[in-house]
């Protein structure tokens, strides 16, 4: 009969011995970059809320003038076509969890690739 190994045993042979080393590091976007100036007139749009005139100061705090994060681009998964087919995304108050929820499912494992696949190619 063979003896049992102890889940301290069996955890310290699956621990590495010496110390952990990032080799690379990988990133990914997604392909649709708003520059930031631009993206308050992107979002009225695809929204349809040009006529909304509160929402000037959504205006103001994307301006380049009255920017203090240093954002200069914005990549986002999300194309006019898609908000043209899921028209709640953009719809103030509807709701569109699952619809969001199903499009990064499926998107963010491609973006996980590519950096993997970046990180990998920089490695060797």
């Amino acid at each position: 009969m063979a003896l049992m190994a102890s889940v301290e045993e069996i955890r310290n042979a699956q621990r590495a011995k010496g110390p952990a080393t990032v080799l690379a590091i990988g990133t990914a976007t997604p392909e649709n970059c708003i520059h930031q100036s631009d993206y308050a007139d992107y979002y009225f749009r695809v929204t349809k809320s040009e006529r909304m005139t509160e929402l000037k100061k959504f205006k103001r705090i994307c301006s380049p003038a009255g920017e203090k994060s240093m954002i200069k681009k914005r990549y986002i998964h999300l194309t006019e076509k898609m908000l043209e087919e899921h028209p709640n995304i953009g719809a103030s108050m509807a709701p569109s969890l699952n619809i969001r929820q199903e499009i990064i499912t499926a998107e963010i494992p491609k973006l996980g690739k590519e950096a993997a696949l970046k990180a990998l190619k920089e490695w060797g």
